[in-house]
Formats: structure tokens, C-alpha cells, sequence
């Protein structure tokens, strides 16, 4: 082996050292977004990926694995059912209940082992690697990015599988079987975490997203109770607004452009996983009161196309 080729060996396996050294830009920086703070994100891009992989494999016997079995059973169940014979996907709109005008809310996560994918980002943050948190949402001091899209997202590659799992198997299809105008516009996926607490940030206020449709599963534990924190959605053919609560573990999903905001919290906390999707160059299909037909068969398909690396925020 060649002094070069040590050279880079060394480096490679340092990579997690040197992501823990680096010093990330001010608070105030990244919310400006000043050309500072990005300039950081993008020299260090290979560095931080390249230190996700090296935590991994570091810690894959002592960090707990991810995989379906944090999913609700009956969920999981369905949803697996109808990959395989899309003619039974009624078993699995059964599971989404409408608790406002366009809003669809089920049991996702099974409220006694979400603690494992808790346990898992709680060991991700742990790991002193630089993570950028949600601009747009007060700078969430205890978000994270989750998409490749996004600088400084959680790069290591065992959340990225259960990541892809949870848009590509999960989100898409029921997306497509609750509003089936969406297919087509759900090529794209975004993602990011985001923790309300009582003291920091606290709330959030009525907007839309620039989504095609958006999915928020929330990762509370059933013994962490919270007070406050609804979501409020707004219904502009009546002026109306619908106030819906998160209990531990379930999902709430709809279109983008329903207008929606969140409550202060006051008291616990409250961890969500927030999931988009929409077209190449961040397209999202016109509001419409016709749906088209789409054959169950097209439904429960993955898009084959690339993905674009524009990120929303």
C-alpha cells in the first residue's frame, strides 16, 4: 500500500473525530442564512457523510436497529397485504380516520415500541455529529433535517433505510388512496424532526406547505403526557376551524394546502417526524374537487424517475 493510499485510510477513519471537532455556525447565521452558515454545510458534505457511515458501523451492536416492527400491526399489516394484492388497499383507508375537513389521522407507530426509534435518534444526536436543525420553525433547537436533499441531515444509513421505508412503502400509496390527484406529484420527498416544548418553541403559526400532501407522525412515548400543542386546521369554505390533538404515536396526513397551525405547548413535550411529498421541481397539483380514477395496480408502485436535490427550506 502506498503513503497516499494510508494517508486517505487514516483520514476515512477519522472522519467521525473530525466531524465532532468542527464547529458549527451561530444560531443567528444559520437563520439568516448567511452565506457563512451554508458554506459550512457544503465543504463539509462528504466529511459529515462519510462520518455517519463510520458511526454506524461503530455502533451497530450497541445501538438499537430500526425496522418495521415500530410500525402499528395493524398498519404494517395492511399496508404489506396491499403491496402484494393492491385490491385489498380498502383494508388499509379503513385504518385513516377524517378528523377535519381534508385531514386523516390512524395509529402509525406502535405506542410500546416507538421507545426503539426514540432510542435510536436519542443515540444519533448523542453522536456529537454536526446536525442542522428546520429553518422556518424557529430555528427548533432539537429538529434535524432527515432528507438527503437537505445539508447537514441525518446521514447515518440505517435511519436513512427506515426513512425511505416510511415515504416510499408507507406515506406514497395511502397518499395516493386518500387523494388520488396527488399521483405524479409525490416523486419528491422531504423530511424533518422537531421537538415542542414548554420554554423554547412552543408553536407554530397558521400557514400551508409547499407540498403535494404532508404527514405528521408524532414519536411521543405513552407516558409522556403533554398539555397544549393542537393542531388547529382551517376549512376556507366554511371559515371554520377544526382542533385535532396528537396521541403517542399517531399520524396525521393531508394536502399541502390546507392551511394549519400549532398551538403553544404548555407543559411536556411533544416529538414529531414531519414527512412531504411533491413533484420534480418542488410541483404540486391544482386544487380540485374532481379526483381522478387510478387503477389500485398504479397505486402501489415506487417512481422509478431520480430525485431532484432541491430542498423546500
Amino acid at each position: 500500500m502506498s503513503k497516499l493510499d494510508t494517508f486517505k485510510n487514516q483520514e476515512s477513519g477519522n472522519s467521525l473525530q473530525r466531524a465532532r471537532q468542527l464547529v458549527l455556525p451561530s444560531r443567528k447565521e444559520m437563520l439568516a442564512r448567511s452565506p457563512s452558515a451554508q458554506s459550512f454545510w457544503i465543504k463539509n458534505r462528504s466529511l459529515l457523510a462519510d462520518a455517519w457511515k463510520e458511526w454506524g458501523q461503530d455502533t451497530s451492536n450497541s445501538v438499537v436497529s430500526l425496522d418495521e416492527s415500530v410500525i402499528d400491526d395493524r398498519l404494517r399489516h395492511s399496508v404489506s397485504q396491499a403491496w402484494v394484492e393492491p385490491t385489498t388497499e380498502q383494508a388499509v383507508r379503513d385504518l385513516w380516520e377524517e378528523v377535519a375537513p381534508g385531514v386523516y389521522q390512524t395509529q402509525f407507530f406502535d405506542p410500546q415500541r416507538v421507545a426503539s426509534l426514540r432510542e435510536y435518534l436519542e443515540s444519533a444526536v448523542d453522536a456529537g455529529i454536526p446536525l442542522r436543525p428546520p429553518y422556518g420553525i424557529s430555528l427548533n433547537r432539537y429538529g434535524a433535517m432527515l432528507d438527503p436533499r437537505s445539508e447537514g441531515f441525518l446521514g447515518a444509513p440505517a435511519f436513512q433505510e427506515f426513512y425511505d421505508q416510511l415515504l416510499d412503502k408507507y406515506m406514497r400509496p395511502v397518499a395516493r388512496l386518500l387523494f388520488p390527484e396527488v399521483m405524479g406529484y409525490d416523486t419528491q420527498t422531504f423530511g424533518f424532526s422537531i421537538k415542542w416544548q414548554e420554554g423554547m418553541d412552543t408553536s407554530l403559526r397558521l400557514h400551508t406547505d409547499a407540498s403535494a400532501v404532508t404527514m405528521n407522525i408524532n414519536m411521543n412515548l405513552p407516558s409522556e403526557d403533554f398539555t397544549g400543542s393542537e393542531i388547529d386546521f382551517y376549512d376556507p369554505n366554511t371559515g371554520k376551524v377544526k382542533r385535532v390533538s396528537f396521541e403517542a404515536g399517531t399520524a396525521m396526513i393531508h394536502r399541502g394546502h390546507v392551511a394549519h397551525a400549532a398551538l403553544p405547548i404548555t407543559s411536556g413535550e411533544r416529538s414529531n417526524i414531519v414527512l412531504w411529498l411533491y413533484g420534480e421541481g418542488m410541483q404540486i397539483p391544482q386544487h380540485t374537487n374532481q379526483s381522478p380514477v387510478i387503477d389500485a395496480h398504479k397505486r402501489w408502485t415506487a417512481p422509478v424517475g431520480k430525485k431532484d436535490d432541491i430542498a423546500p427550506f
